[in-house]
């Protein structure tokens, strides 16, 4: 039985340091985050429960993986990365850059395990692979977010880059990135979708589709949000001033 308290709990920490970072002009509160992503692992964990659970062994468990992989890598640690800039957005650059391409990282990763699962558990019943809209999207993205963050590693922290390309580079990243991750919402709905209408009872709405269309939903508002944090003018980053420059009257 899911225990609502308990997972919020569990998480209490964390949001509580979300809503005491002190950030002139950004408001936590407005984080997603925050508490709105304590309620998708409490959707998350729910599907799992309606869908039999994880397992490496279990061939149909195997595809729950995929799921929670997917959206854990690239809605979450994606989101989470491309807001370092906003939450951090007063400190030394260089820090806020590494972490940037640590989360992104490790997003690629968690997609690359989901896309295993999946083709694991397909390869398990001998069905096809690649044949969906939603498997070509996904393939097509992860691939491309692989190169995005090679080009992001060479042209942000090779120090030999020069300036000016990287002054030419950083708004192609910065809206390609934007674009991307909307396209992960994407594809993770397509997904949920698919596997929603491989249910028999779906016009019945049971449990389960349920939950499926409640993670889409929030992930649409989870997605918005990022967007808006990204691109509303008051949460942009606070360039530090060089101290040769304060002296100056």
């Amino acid at each position: 039985m899911l225990d609502m308290k308990s997972l919020l709990r569990s998480n209490k920490p964390y949001i509580n340091h979300m809503l005491n970072l002190q950030m002139d002009g950004y408001n936590p509160v407005e984080s997603p985050s925050g508490s709105p992503k304590s309620f998708i692992y409490l959707v998350i964990a729910s599907q799992a429960k309606f869908w039999g659970g994880f397992s490496w062994t279990e061939p149909r468990q195997i595809f729950n993986y995929h799921v929670l992989f997917s959206v854990l890598g690239l809605v979450f640690l994606y989101g989470d990365s491309i807001l370092v800039f906003r939450v951090f957005r007063s400190y030394r650059k260089l820090p806020v850059k590494i972490l940037h391409a640590v989360l992104h990282i490790l997003a690629f990763l968690f997609g690359v395990l989901g896309i295993k699962a999946a083709f694991d558990m397909h390869n398990a019943l001998s069905i096809p692979n690649l044949y969906s809209l939603h498997s070509w999207l996904g393939i097509t993205a992860i691939v491309v977010f692989g190169l995005q963050w090679v080009g992001g590693l060479i042209g942000f922290l090779v120090p030999q880059t020069p300036q000016i390309a990287r002054s030419k580079l950083l708004p192609i990243h910065v809206t390609f990135g934007s674009f991307l991750y909307l396209l992960m919402i994407g594809v993770c709905i397509s997904g949920i979708t698919e596997k929603n209408f491989f249910s028999k009872n779906y016009s019945v709405l049971n449990a389960r589709e349920l939950i499926g269309n409640l993670i889409g939903v929030v992930l649409v508002i989870f997605g918005g949000l990022i967007f808006y944090l990204t691109h509303h003018p008051n949460y942009r980053r606070i360039e530090p001033v060089p101290p040769e420059c304060t002296l100056q009257k």
